[in-house]
C-alpha cells in the first residue's frame, strides 16, 4: 500500500465501509485488515512530521513531532540528534594529538573515596582524616594491586581490609592512628568495553593520595627508633624522614650540639610536608645529630634524632685501564702488569688480580700506589696495582683481569700475555778451507815449540 495515497484525513471517510464490511468477514481477515490500516496511519504521521522538519528547516526552527516531549523549563532544546549522513568523528591517536597542537586530556582519577552509602568523592593530591576515622577507598579496573604504608604492611585482615570485585577493588581501614599516615596507591588495568577484550586494548592505570591522619597529641608519625643513622654521600642527595601528621605543622631543622637552628633556602635543603627536609648537597660541615621540630598552635614537639655520618662518595664507579710491559715474553723473563684508575681525589679504590699463575700456585707480588695528578684543569687522583712476574713459565701465558672496586661500583680491564721459548743454541761447523788454513798453522808452530822446549832443557 502507498502511503502518499492514504493520509490520516480518509479514516473518517472509510469507517462506514469497515463497519459494513465487519459484519460479513472473518475475525481473522478483519485483524489483518485493521493492522494495514494501523501501519498506513502511522508510516502517514512519520512522512508529515518530515515533510514538516524539512519545511522548517531553513528557518533554523524545529517543530514538535508526535511522541517528543519537552522538558519543563527548557524552552524546546534537546540534544541534538546524530546526523547518520555525516562521517563518524574519528578519535584521534597520541601522536597526532601532540602533532596538532591540541593538549590531550589527562585521564580521570581512578581512585575515590566512599563517605557513605552510595556517596563517592573523587581524591586530589593529599587527604586529612582524624585519627580514629575509617578510611575507605575505591580502586576502578581490574587486577588491582593495592600499596600501603609500611607501617599496615604487617596489619594483615586486622584493622586493614582488602576485597576485589570485578570491575573494582575496595580498602577499608579502621580505628586508624596517626601512626598510618603515608601514601595509599593503586594500579589496575582498564580496558575498553568490547565483548572480547585484547591486550593492545588495556592500560595500566595508577591512583595516589597520600592520607594525614592528624592527632594534636603525635604531631611527627611515630617511629621505634630513638636515633637514626642517615649517610651523607658526596653526590647524592640525603633525606630526614620526619614527616608529619598534618600538612598545617609548621617545621624546621635543628642542630643538637651546638645547638642552633639550619637554615632551610630550599636550594641546599628543602622541605617537603609529606617526605620531611632533604639535602641537596651534602657536605661535612652538616654531619653530627640533627632533629626537627614541629608546631601547630600551643603545641611543640621535636622528631627523633638523627646521626649524620658524611662519606666522600664516588660519583661512578671505577673505570680501569690496564697495561704489561711487553705482551710477549720469553720463557724466564721477568715482567708487570699495571692497572690505572684515575678518579677523584680522596676515593679508596681496591683492587684485586685475577691471573693463569693462581693455578700453578704462584703466590701474586703485588704493589700499588696513589697520588694526585692534574689532567684537563682538574686535581684527580691516580690509583694502580702493579702485578710482578718474575721467570716467566709456560703456565703464565694467559689473560690477565684487574678489578677495581669502589664504593659505587667494580669495573674490569683485561690483558693477554704470550710466553715463548727461548730458540735452541747450536754450535756453528768449520768450513774445508778453514780446516786447512788451520793445520798448517799448526804445523808452522809446532818446531818453534819444540825448540822452546829444547831451550828450556838445556837450561
Amino acid at each position: 500500500m502507498d502511503t502518499e495515497l492514504f493520509p490520516v484525513q480518509l479514516l473518517p471517510q472509510l469507517q462506514p465501509h469497515l463497519s459494513s464490511r465487519s459484519a460479513t468477514m472473518g475475525p481473522r481477515a478483519l485483524c489483518f485488515l485493521t493492522s494495514c490500516l494501523l501501519i498506513g496511519v502511522i508510516s502517514a504521521e512519520i512522512q508529515e512530521c518530515d515533510r514538516k522538519l524539512n519545511a522548517q528547516k531553513k528557518r533554523g526552527l524545529k517543530p514538535a513531532c508526535p511522541g517528543e516531549v519537552k522538558a519543563s523549563g527548557t524552552s524546546g532544546l534537546r540534544k541534538p540528534k546524530l546526523d547518520r549522513s555525516q562521517k563518524p568523528l574519528q578519535m584521534k591517536s597520541p601522536v597526532h594529538a601532540a602533532a596538532s597542537g591540541t593538549p590531550s586530556p589527562s585521564p580521570a582519577s581512578i581512585l575515590t573515596q566512599v563517605l557513605g552509602r552510595g556517596r563517592f568523592q573523587k581524591v586530589g593530591d593529599s587527604l586529612s582524616l582524624r585519627a580514629g576515622e575509617p578510611l575507605e577507598l575505591r580502586c576502578q579496573g581490574k587486577m588491582v594491586r593495592w600499596r600501603v604504608p609500611v607501617y599496615l604492611e604487617e596489619e594483615g585482615e586486622g584493622r586493614l581490609r582488602i576485597k576485589h570485585f570485578r570491575q573494582h577493588s575496595q580498602l577499608l581501614l579502621v580505628n586508624s592512628t596517626s601512626a598510618d599516615t603515608g601514601e595509599f596507591s593503586c594500579w589496575a588495568r582498564h580496558c575498553q568495553d568490547r565483548v572480547w577484550e585484547h591486550e593492545d586494548d588495556c592500560e595500566d592505570r595508577q591512583g595516589e593520595a597520600f592520607v594525614f591522619f592528624t592527632d594534636p597529641e603525635e604531631l611527627f608519625v611515630p617511629t621505634e627508633d630513638y636515633y637514626e643513622v642517615v649517610q651523607l654521600r658526596t653526590h647524592q642527595p640525603a633525606l630526614l624522614p620526619c614527616q608529619v601528621t598534618s600538612p598545617l605543622a609548621q617545621v624546621t631543622l635543628h642542630r643538637e650540639f651546638p645547638p642552633e637552628e639550619i637554615p632551610v633556602d630550599g636550594i641546599e635543603i628543602s622541605f617537603d610536608v609529606k617526605k620531611g627536609f632533604t639535602i641537596h648537597r651534602p657536605h661535612a660541615s652538616l654531619a653530627g645529630s640533627l632533629f626537627c621540630m614541629a608546631s601547630l598552635g600551643h603545641i611543640r614537639q621535636i622528631s627523633t634524632k638523627y646521626m649524620l655520618i658524611y662519606i666522600n662518595y664516588p660519583s661512578s664507579p671505577p673505570k680501569p685501564t690496564i697495561q704489561a710491559s711487553a705482551t710477549s715474553v720469553q720463557l724466564g723473563d721477568n715482567f708487570i702488569v699495571t692497572c690505572t684508575v684515575l678518579g677523584e681525589p680522596e676515593i679508596a679504590v681496591d683492587f684485586s688480580w685475577e691471573y693463569p699463575g693462581q693455578k700453578l700456585g704462584r703466590p701474586p707480588y703485588v704493589s700499588e700506589r696513589a697520588h694526585v695528578v692534574h689532567k684537563e684543569g682538574q686535581v684527580q687522583q691516580e690509583a694502580a696495582s702493579t702485578l710482578h712476574v718474575e721467570e716467566a713459565r709456560a703456565g703464565d701465558a694467559g689473560f690477565y683481569t684487574c678489578r677495581a672496586t669502589n664504593l659505587q661500583g667494580m669495573g674490569t680491564a683485561t690483558t693477554r700475555i704470550r710466553v715463548i721459548r727461548n730458540p735452541p743454541v747450536t754450535p756453528a761447523r768449520p768450513s774445508s778451507m778453514e780446516g786447512c788454513g788451520e793445520a798448517a798453522l799448526a804445523s808452522q808452530e809446532s818446531p818453534r815449540e819444540g825448540a822452546v822446549t829444547q831451550a828450556s832443557q838445556q837450561a
